[in-house]
């Protein structure tokens, strides 16, 4: 049988009525060389655009109207000698000025000249004040010039004037993680990724703050496509080892970021990834010498000198780690674990003497004040200094509180604060200085407007105590709170919250924050481990709370807190007397 195909008329005339439109129509017209090199730098493709331009260049074309692209060209190739040659003179065609000193003013933020830079935006911002990228840059030179709030201010305006712009959503995204935290920032990310979801920069942000949020599925998934997009991009394999590293696998940490850049190697954070791994792999040496030049570049972070000691330790460098800690650890601002290892290196070189004291100070619960920093120089030395640059502020600060001048502290601070006005430092310090005043109101001001810039656990941690310490305690656990939402590894604020949960008689919220605590980060600590044995036994769950409870004691036996709980335990399940007994009169001879 012969079929015959049945086509309706209506379609054979749609048909032949799209031919004749297709036939009548004239072909897309080539883009012109000066649309190929727009592209070509629209796409990072700096050195695709530069052989275009000098083409054009060479077929006769004007200097001036091309030098802000050719300067462009060289900076995103990283030539900024070539870049300068280009575009220093400021020699633009009218049309071409704005685009021009935009361009002069990132070779000069390269370059760190941030006066420059500042003068060559001003320049730009006659011809472009509406350019939403042009108000990007302007924010991050605020940003690394110590106007932080100022570069807030910008990143909003930024997407004001163009909210679909993908770097001005971005640059908005990095801030909101800073200010409000990571989960806070997805949405801005999300946003940007729409508009440019080929952007290799972008991308590994995002990935970055999925990791630190625990979505770790979704972090490799934006971490495929960035190799697909750009196969020799390296800074995958240091997010790679983070996650290696989460998950317990060190070696193959140590794999994957000896993969990455040496640029990456660099940063602070791939540092402290490798002191960890080679803590973790038994590699004490190597790890004490990578994580002592962290310190040296960051003396202030806490974190860091905890696990320089513990590499020394581990080495058995037992002078060193005396010779670098045991002032330290005399300070009321060390922890029990510091001083722990102290007492052992002095134990370990023969020295009862000073290790027993140490060891006393170990077994010491750690307060939940907050405690000043040591006066670096003498007071009459630092008034004869003034304050009127950051460092001599800070010294000088820290000199009136050591000598129990704290009411002369603020009026420091705030004098910074005018002349640096938008510094985020200068809010902290202001905050820090009107706290050891005991201005609590003044110092929840500041510490508050510093938050719209950042929101780092140390500062947030110092809001809570001020709020509590003005009765509203309320506030302080939803600062705490929130805190936490945007930054859920961090496990001091879960401890913290644990702690809040437990005192209003919520044991299911408590254990969960305690469990969260104890998973990220505070396996070692004994009196997380001691407050959850307590939460399990107020639950009824007394196999847990005798574990923990001896986790606890194991950890510090020597503390007066664990040994406390240990013995309530044994009293709570009952048939321990003799324990019971034994412990509470060891723990009535501890240090409380």
């Amino acid at each position: 049988m012969i079929c015959k195909l049945s086509i309706p008329a209506g379609a054979i005339l749609a048909a032949a009525f799209s031919l004749g439109l297709a036939g009548c129509s004239d072909p897309e017209p080539d883009p012109s060389p000066l649309e190929q090199a727009e592209k070509a730098l629209a796409e990072g493709e700096g050195l695709a655009a530069e052989v275009i331009l000098r083409d054009m260049l060479a077929a006769g074309a004007d200097r001036t109207a091309l030098a802000a692209y050719l300067g462009e060209a060289e900076l995103q190739q990283g030539q900024l000698a070539e870049a300068r040659q280009w575009l220093g003179d400021g020699a633009f065609s009218e049309d071409m000025r704005g685009h021009g000193f935009h361009m002069l003013a990132r070779l000069e933020m390269q370059e760190g000249n941030l006066p420059s830079a500042g003068q060559a935006f001003d320049q730009a911002l006659k011809y472009q004040p509406e350019s939403a990228e042009l108000w990007v840059d302007i924010g991050r030179l605020r940003y690394r010039g110590g106007e932080q709030v100022q570069a807030v201010d910008a990143s909003i305006y930024a997407v004001e004037l163009d909210p679909e712009n993908a770097e001005a959503l971005r640059f908005r995204a990095q801030l909101v993680r800073d200010a409000e935290g990571m989960r806070e920032a997805i949405p801005w990310f999300e946003r940007a990724l729409e508009r440019n979801p080929e952007n290799v920069d972008l991308m590994l942000d995002y990935a970055a703050t999925l990791g630190e949020l625990g979505r770790v599925k979704d972090m490799l998934s934006v971490i495929r496509e960035v190799s697909r997009i750009d196969v020799g991009n390296k800074r995958v394999y240091f997010l790679q080892a983070v996650l290696a590293a989460r998950a317990g696998n060190y070696d193959l940490a140590g794999l994957l970021l000896l993969r990455s850049s040496r640029a990456d190697q660099e940063m602070p954070a791939a540092m402290l990834l490798s002191g960890i791994i080679d803590l973790e792999n038994g590699n004490y040496a190597s790890a004490a010498q990578t994580l002592e030049r962290l310190a040296g570049r960051q003396p202030d972070n806490r974190r860091v000198r905890q696990l320089l000691a513990r590499a020394l330790s581990l080495g058995q460098n037992d002078r060193e780690l005396i010779y670098r800690f045991a002032g330290t650890a005399q300070q009321p601002s060390a922890s029990p674990y510091l001083r722990m290892l102290v007492a052992r290196s002095y134990e370990a070189l023969g020295d009862r003497e000073k290790a027993g004291p140490m060891l006393d100070l170990a077994a010491l619960p750690r307060g939940r004040n907050l405690v000043a920093v040591p006066a670096g120089s003498d007071l009459n030395v630092a008034e004869a200094r003034g304050g009127a640059t950051g460092s001599a502020a800070l010294g000088l600060i820290r000199a009136r509180i050591s000598a129990g001048q704290a009411a002369g502290a603020p009026a420091v601070a705030e004098q910074l604060l005018r002349n640096l006005r938008g510094s985020a430092d200068a809010l902290a310090l202001a905050g820090d200085a009107n706290m050891a005043a005991r201005k609590y109101r003044a110092a929840i001001n500041r510490y508050t407007q510093f938050g719209t810039v950042r929101k780092p656990w140390l500062i947030t941690r110092k809001l809570v105590t001020a709020l509590e310490a003005s009765g509203r305690d309320s506030e302080a656990l939803a600062v705490l709170a929130r805190y936490f939402v945007g930054d859920p590894g961090n496990t001091e604020a879960a401890a913290s919250l644990a702690r809040e949960a437990y005192m209003r008689d919520d044991y299911t919220s408590a254990a969960i924050f305690a469990d969260h605590a104890l998973t990220n980060g505070g396996m070692r600590d004994p009196v997380l481990h001691a407050m959850r044995a307590e939460i399990a036994i107020k639950m009824g769950e007394t196999e847990l709370a005798v574990k923990m409870a001896k986790r606890a004691y194991a950890l510090q036996p020597m503390s007066e807190v664990t040994t406390n709980v240990l013995a309530n335990v044994f009293r709570d399940i009952g048939g321990h007397d003799q324990k019971v007994d034994t412990l509470t009169a060891k723990a009535a001879k501890l240090p409380a």
